[in-house]
């Protein structure tokens, strides 16, 4: 975590400076391809409205040929669609999660230096579990998403997501 991303049951809000212009960092969060190198893809109506499809292809996240922990196997595959309820191009995403019922996904983008500051926040947390599981989830695809605009690999999604649970246990007072 950096000193300015904050963690509470309620509210997660993670800031990042990512080497790349605004509209490289936009096209990573719109267009599915690119998303689905980081975080998850699917079809996209980047319109309000709009649907923001999700495939939870997470054992295509590592390079390497890294198994999936089986307490997350059984979601590989999986598939579904927020709404999008604000966008801004290239300044603004707002999606529903769990169709709202786990708060709204905000994310923003802004011009600084050639470089893009991204803030993430999820708000509409139902509490210390979700702050957790989405924490780690929001922690661990921002590293896989620095690495992807430095045009680096992710050999192990899954190493940075052991180290966005630590990070987010440690953030709510509580050692794992």
């Amino acid at each position: 975590m950096t000193g300015s991303d904050r963690v509470t049951p309620q509210e997660l809000r993670f800031e990042r400076l990512l080497d790349a212009p605004i509209e490289k960092v936009w096209r990573f969060l719109i267009e599915p391809n690119l998303r689905a190198r980081w975080f998850m893809g699917g079809p996209t109506e980047p319109v309000v409205g709009g649907k923001l499809g999700l495939t939870m292809n997470h054992d295509r996240l590592s390079d390497d040929d890294v198994p999936v922990p089986e307490r997350f196997a059984s979601h590989v595959g999986a598939s579904w669609a927020e709404r999008i309820t604000r966008i801004e191009p290239p300044h603004l995403l707002s999606f529903t999660w769990d169709e709202g019922k786990a708060g709204e996904v905000t994310i923003e983008l802004a011009e600084e230096n050639g470089k893009t500051r991204l803030v993430l926040t999820h708000s509409g947390l139902r509490g210390r579990d979700d702050a957790e599981n989405f924490g780690s989830g929001w922690h661990s695809h921002l590293a896989a998403l620095e690495r992807r605009i430095r045009g680096d690999g992710v050999a192990n999604f899954w190493a940075l997501h052991a180290e966005a649970e630590a990070a987010m246990q440690k953030a709510l007072g509580k050692e794992g």
